[in-house]
């Protein structure tokens, strides 16, 4: 990783930004970006808290902004034709410029409305929540929530940039930057016991931002390297899926159930059940699991259901987009940074860990 600068090129043609200077940097992204006209699309939140940081600056002259609702439930259609029709309202034409400026539903939507729009046109993303520095903006996904289901409806398609400062972390709560640290113990997980044990023994009651500037660029490399050897999700990016098969049932379950859980806290959840999985089924260290398990309780708490739930989140779990013919694909560790991905579990061994998740 480099600071403000650009060798960073992948092969999969999106830059990251590890940004020391944000006016600097977006000045220099946009100058890379063949551009007619500037759009920001941003949620009623980043517009007050955001936006501000940046408006000013001579390198979006004559901007348009977008406001949609905040929250992943307008992560839907209507607010993507919003978007749409917003944009050519706005005299966009295929040589335009999107920047999104928010968290993940906004760098998913916003990608994904750029991706399809006139076919499509640039974009760059500044992620403003941890979870989307380190997981959302970077890789290339792009989607909306449809018909029930997380992320049903997309295209992989990177952006320009991605232009990640931690300055916009002050704008936090304490909850956001555990959801966005959940994807960071992951990358942890499925990188190296030196990465892990540091990301365990870090306070996320009182973080201290500049030491966690670091440990982003860190766990942004993790991803970036998976992604640049498997940028369509054929084989080892499934690494990064650790946590999620039972996490985005938990995410699932919470939403249906009108009590809504950040994104982080599900993943969270997610890895007590895949860490026990693991260390029942390929022989990952108990030890690990238990100071792993405990970090969690610690900050994440738990989330609550019975055994009569537990059908309705097997059933969650068989709709992951990872799947195929109806077996349920987990990724699973034998060891940190020993990755196995297509793992198969029984009913029996999946209530197992929902038993474990509840009981420890």
């Amino acid at each position: 990783m480099h600071n403000s600068n650009y060798e960073n090129n992948m092969k999969n043609n999106q830059r990251i930004i590890i940004s020391d200077n944000l006016e600097q940097d977006l000045t220099n992204a946009i100058n890379q970006c063949e551009h007619d006209k500037i759009f920001i699309l941003i949620d009623s939140s980043t517009e007050h808290l955001c936006l501000p940081l940046i408006e000013g600056y001579q390198c979006l002259n004559g901007y348009d902004t977008i406001t949609i609702g905040t929250s992943d439930t307008v992560k839907n259609l209507d607010t993507l034709d919003k978007v749409w029709t917003n944009l050519g309202n706005g005299g966009a034409s295929r040589h335009s410029l999107l920047i999104n400026l928010g968290g993940g539903m906004v760098t998913d939507l916003g990608g994904f409305a750029a991706s399809t729009f006139k076919r499509g046109i640039n974009f760059i993303n500044i992620p403003t929540t941890l979870l989307a520095m380190v997981d959302a903006s970077v890789g290339g996904k792009t989607g909306i929530n449809y018909n029930g289901l997380k992320n049903e409806i997309g295209v992989f398609n990177d952006s320009k940039f991605v232009i990640l400062n931690t300055t916009f972390l002050n704008t936090l709560d304490n909850m956001n930057i555990c959801s966005g640290y959940a994807e960071m113990l992951k990358h942890g997980l499925i990188s190296n016991e030196k990465m892990w044990a540091e990301l365990i023994s870090f306070d996320l009651v009182n973080p201290d931002l500049a030491k966690l500037q670091r440990m982003v660029a860190d766990s942004v490399s993790v991803k970036e390297q998976i992604v640049d050897k498997d940028p369509l999700e054929q084989g080892i990016r499934k690494a990064l899926n650790f946590g999620h098969t039972a996490g985005h049932a938990f995410e699932s379950f919470a939403l249906k159930q009108g009590r809504p859980i950040l994104h982080g806290y599900a993943v969270a959840y997610g890895m007590i059940c895949e860490l026990y999985l693991s260390a029942a089924l390929v022989g990952f260290p108990t030890d690990k699991m238990r100071q792993t398990v405990k970090f969690i309780k610690e900050y994440y708490g738990l989330f609550d259901f019975t055994c009569n739930d537990y059908d309705h989140l097997l059933e969650l779990m068989t709709h992951d987009k990872k799947n195929t013919a109806g077996i349920i694909n987990f990724t699973l560790l034998s060891g940190i940074g020993d990755i196995k991905i297509n793992q198969t579990a029984t009913k029996e061994e999946i209530f197992d860990s929902l038993d474990f998740f509840r009981e420890g």
